[in-house]
């Protein structure tokens, strides 16, 4: 038995080859996850020691037993006097503003330069660290972006807007650090020279490099010591890199689980083609396993024959797509350094248990796909042998009642759920819905085969009248065997399905965001600032009131306000006459035409949590001057008029003469300026006339509603984009189902194929109906994917959306459409070498199989 399973084997190599690909891929996304989890992990805690490397003690807050904002640099000074130290540096940032050649503010954060060499954690690249306190050094990105070179000028502009220049002496490399994660410019100064920009500056931490004349912990004893109990967290330099390793293991393993989800969506699809393939292999050979069956061979012989051939595709699979997967590793790895701007650090460690996973993935998944057609393969009966190779005899047989009955439980279950679902709120809304169109899902795969039928009639509708008898074939082929069919675009179905399940509720979010934008902010500019802690200043405001292309204008606030009960919540502030004109809250109860000084509209959120009604009057207390900080906070009476729908606003709304009452720092200025247009003036020359007033301000950044609605938008299609890649590779693998179902087909059909040449059928219309055949298997799985994706994520987006956040369900047609074309287009890249070999078969060699 031993013999005749390698010969098959050996007969059927190139089969098995064929059908291991989709495996292979699989595979390769797993293994691929896996190095390139080990290998961001292994970068980044490389990386992340840069800011641990040198540090025998660091000296932090203890911000649950003080309540000190920061360290002064004094306390570094302090510690230099304590024995055992050999140096000591400050660390914290700044967060700044630089200023880029075209004169407008960047954000930036600015760092203290460690003096003490073994503390410094970045790398000098080119030219040297800053020695003089009108040098400065930047990092290589920011050089990159910023077209900073050294010898250059760099202005830095503080709080105040103050401007300060200083002279690029070098650049280097920071670390992987929170503060590098974030992406802004980054600059690093003498802690002088940073001190001049802000003299109030406190720092993060200090951290101590050790003399060698004693250990870590009894370094921390002595500094304890000297600094007393005055709120301070001491901590070794080995307990600093143990925060920073376990910071890299939940970031990196967060990672790593997402793809790894997708990873599995591809090998439940590939289990799908697997099994398919295995179930028509085994159809193929119905006279060979009864031969097998009449010269001896037992039942068992013939489940492990099958079971062997499962296991080295298995083994070969696992192979191919560990390899692969290395490859792919170092592609991402390549394709993130490049897109960040930094070099290629390309790092694939191949770990055992990688290996072990490898293997494990591939020849489980795919000797469980073959378990049910090597079942089927041992109900082969002996007699089969006298027949003649009939075209999957087991395969056509109707569909029982219990399949019925159970994919029917299931859609009841699933819509049930769903509906369930929508009447839920929050996360608890998301997993029922989610589950109930799980359920509705495979309800429909195991429906599958009682589907193939109706569906191919519609689609072939088309084809039929206007190809003729190679699409009359065609539709033939695709409904003769419905179980086949069916496998073969399940895979696919389950694909697409994802796919338009998160166009959809991406398109939804957009036009959402699109619609709130509109609805509630119909300036037709704002104005912004380019860093998130400076203010536009008021007299702005009175410039561009002032321009006869201008109709109106309105500055907005934000600030953070404690109700009588210590709730916090976060309002907006505008002018009171905007209200109906720049501002257009969507009011639910009340009434709201202006907004007066004593008076708070709320969201109904707001309202819910808080308890209060319309009428009610309560205090509320804002916040002191950070200059006078033993100051009580300032508090007023206000009156709620209203409810609004939504969170635009936040918790409320209130008049700028109440927020500065509350928040006394808004009288710098503002977060915003809203502008609307006169009447009959051009947007071209109204944006002009408003850039007159903003260019001259380096922080003052001018954006339309269709600018803000575009940026929106490109934001969430990188997001997209990004999922369209995951999901594509089951996709691919999917499609690749196609094609190997097609190729079998083509052998499973040579005389049949070979009867239809001597019956005057062309070549070419030969390869047409096998052609249009991929069409129809490709179009059934897209069609029913995308109802189904579209349904799925109108259940979802019902099911999040609620009071505060009305979603909009939207579907991208073009879109839509383009996965459509794009189905048909891959269906006939993957006939294309069926169709040829199809083709090229001479009729006398076809006729003559049997």
């Amino acid at each position: 038995m031993l013999r005749t399973i390698l010969a098959g084997l050996r007969a059927r190599t190139a089969r098995l080859v064929l059908s291991s690909v989709a495996i292979a891929l699989g595979v390769a996304f797993v293994s691929g996850t896996m190095v390139l989890g080990d290998g961001l992990r292994e970068s980044v805690t490389d990386e992340f020691s840069k800011s641990s490397r040198g540090v025998d003690v660091s000296v932090g807050v203890d911000h649950q037993n003080s309540d000190a904002e920061g360290i002064p640099r004094g306390v570094a000074e302090q510690i230099s006097t304590v024995q055992g130290v050999a140096g000591t540096d400050v660390r914290g940032y700044l967060h700044v503003a630089l200023l880029g050649g075209e004169g407008k503010a960047r954000p930036a954060v600015v760092a203290p330069l460690a003096k003490t060499e073994s503390l410094r954690e970045f790398d000098v690249i080119e030219g040297r660290y800053p020695t003089a306190a009108n040098e400065i050094a930047v990092d290589e990105r920011t050089a990159t972006t910023s077209k900073l070179g050294i010898g250059g000028q760099v202005e830095l502009l503080n709080e105040q807007q103050e401007k300060r220049s200083f002279t690029v002496v070098g650049t280097y490399r920071q670390g992987t650090s929170l503060l590098s994660l974030s992406g802004s410019d980054h600059v690093v100064l003498l802690p002088e020279s940073l001190e001049q920009l802000d003299p109030g500056v406190l720092y993060d931490s200090v951290v101590v490099a050790g003399d060698g004349s004693v250990g870590q912990e009894a370094l921390v004893a002595a500094i304890t010591s000297a600094l007393g109990s005055g709120g301070y967290r001491i901590e070794t330099g080995a307990a600093l890199v143990q925060q920073d390793l376990a910071f890299v293991e939940q970031n990196i393993g967060d990672i790593t689980t997402v793809l790894l989800g997708f990873a599995f969506i591809a090998l439940v699809v590939s289990s799908m083609v697997i099994y398919n393939t295995f179930t028509i292999l085994v159809a193929q050979r119905t006279r060979e396993l009864a031969l097998l069956r009449c010269v001896g061979a037992g039942r068992g012989q013939v489940f492990r024959s099958v079971i062997a051939e499962a296991l080295a595709m298995g083994l070969f699979a696992s192979l191919v797509g560990l390899f692969g997967g290395i490859g792919v590793s170092a592609a991402l790895q390549w394709g993130l350094a490049r897109s960040t701007g930094g070099e290629a650090d390309v790092r694939i460690p191949v770990e055992p248990v990688t290996v072990i996973a490898a293997f494990a993935v591939g020849v489980l998944v795919t000797l469980v796909a073959a378990v049910l057609p090597a079942l089927r393969a041992t109900r082969v009966p002996p007699i089969a042998a006298l027949r003649s190779q009939l075209d999957s005899n087991d395969d056509v047989a109707r569909t029982g009642r219990l399949r019925v009955a159970f994919a029917l439980l299931l859609l009841v279950g699933g819509v049930a759920l769903a509906v369930l679902g929508t009447g839920q709120k929050g996360e608890q809304a998301m997993l029922i819905s989610g589950a109930g169109c799980m359920l509705v899902l495979i309800g429909v795969l195991v429906l599958g085969p009682l589907l193939v039928g109706p569906i191919n009639r519609v689609l072939g509708v088309v084809p039929r009248a206007l190809l003729g008898v190679p699409a009359e074939l065609a539709a033939g082929n695709a409904s003769r065997n419905p179980r086949r069919t069916a496998a073969t675009t399940s895979a696919l179905l389950i694909g697409v399905t994802i796919v338009s399940t998160v166009t959809v509720l991406a398109s939804s979010g957009k036009e959402t965001a699109n619609a709130q934008v509109d609805a509630e902010f119909p300036a037709d500019y704002n104005v912004t600032s380019s860093l998130y802690d400076q203010v536009l200043p008021q007299d702005l405001v009175t410039q561009l009131d002032d321009l006869p292309e201008v109709e109106e204008v309105s500055a907005a606030a934000y600030l953070s306000v404690e109700l009588q009960d210590e709730q916090f919540a976060y309002v907006t502030a505008v002018e009171g006459d905007a209200i109906g004109g720049l501002v257009n809250p969507t009011i639910v109860a009340g009434t709201l035409d202006s907004l007066a000084d004593d008076e708070v509209v709320l969201s109904e959120s707001a309202a819910r949590r808080t308890g209060l009604k319309i009428g009610d009057t309560y205090e509320v207390r804002g916040s002191s001057r950070a200059d006078a900080a033993d100051a009580p906070a300032p508090t007023k009476p206000l009156t709620v008029v209203a409810f609004y729908e939504g969170e635009a606003f936040y918790d409320g709304l209130v008049a700028l003469p109440t927020a500065r009452a509350l928040k006394p720092e808004l009288e710098r200025g503002y977060e915003r300026v809203m502008v609307k247009l006169a009447d009959g003036v051009d947007a071209a020359a109204g944006r002009a006339a408003v850039q007159r007033v903003t260019d001259p301000s380096p922080i003052a950044v001018l954006d339309s509603a269709a600018e803000t609605k575009a940026q929106l938008s490109k934001q969430v299609d990188q997001l997209l984009g990004f999922m369209w890649a995951l999901i594509g590779l089951a996709v691919l693998i999917a499609l690749f189902g196609i094609a190997n179902t097609l190729s079998l087909s083509v052998l499973e059909r040579t005389r049949e194929s070979a009867l239809l040449r001597a019956l005057g059928l062309t070549r070419g219309q030969l390869r047409l109906m096998l052609v249009v055949e991929s069409i129809l298997m490709a179009l059934m799985g897209a069609a029913v994917g995308l109802v189904l994706g579209i349904g799925f994520s109108w259940v979802l987006t019902t099911a999040l959306s609620s009071d505060n956040i009305p979603l909009t369900f939207a579907v991208p047609y073009g879109q839509i459409g383009t996965m459509l074309v794009a189905a048909v287009l891959a269906a006939v890249l993957a006939a294309a070498l069926p169709a040829r070999r199809a083709a090229r078969t001479s009729v006398v060699a076809g006729m003559a199989e049997g």
